[in-house]
């Protein structure tokens, strides 16, 4: 099992991305967490990585998916998974079923929020023998604290944190081939600070 995630041996999970939730994130900036979630969802649109979306109770405060992630990975949204409540998206058994259908051992998993919607399927993931990095910047948590502890739980259990940019620059490995351009055009629109020139 490769732990260098490619776009062949990877999935990419967003978990509760939900217009509700992501009022929640107080940790970072709630916009730039929007932002590096869409980017993701952009990058695997691009390189052809399965994708699982999940929502939990849409109809209550948590609120609809982000309308944007329609758009972007129309097929994936058609088919998120909607939890009626199970916290734990891991012990949900159609999004298992979802991850499992991927056939990828590789699982680029961002939650909102960290200390609760992901840190748990996380965890299990890594337990059950996949290999999960959890990209902190397209989740966040209410408070610091929480979500320091979050990532420690997760980093103990063997979770490898990371960030949007170098998940991207990971799953691209050469910016010269033509996917690659597509790739750092998406970092310096999307996800870099603009260069001054």
């Amino acid at each position: 099992m490769s732990k260098l995630f490619t776009p062949e041996n990877s999935a990419l999970l967003l978990i509760d991305h939900q217009v509700g939730t992501m009022q929640l994130i107080k940790n970072i900036d709630v916009a730039r967490a929007k932002r590096m979630s869409l980017a993701l969802a952009k990058a695997a649109s691009i390189l052809g990585i399965p994708t699982v979306l999940t929502s939990s109770q849409e109809d209550r405060l948590q609120g609809p998916l982000l309308p944007e992630l329609k758009d972007i990975l129309p097929d994936a949204f058609e088919k998120r998974v909607k939890r009626e409540g199970i916290v734990n998206a891991w012990t949900d058994v159609n999004f298992k079923a979802a991850v499992e259908a991927t056939g990828r051992k590789n699982l680029i998993m961002t939650g909102v929020t960290t200390d609760v919607c992901l840190v748990f399927p996380a965890i299990d993931a890594v337990a059950e023998g996949y290999n999960v990095q959890a990209v902190m910047d397209a989740s966040g948590s209410p408070y610091e604290l929480s979500e320091d502890m979050s990532r420690r739980r997760m980093q103990d259990a063997g979770v490898v944190l990371t960030a949007t940019n170098t998940m991207i620059a990971e799953l691209a490995q050469n910016w010269g081939t033509p996917d690659g351009q597509k790739l750092i055009q998406l970092l310096f629109t999307d996800v870099l600070p603009p260069i001054q020139s």
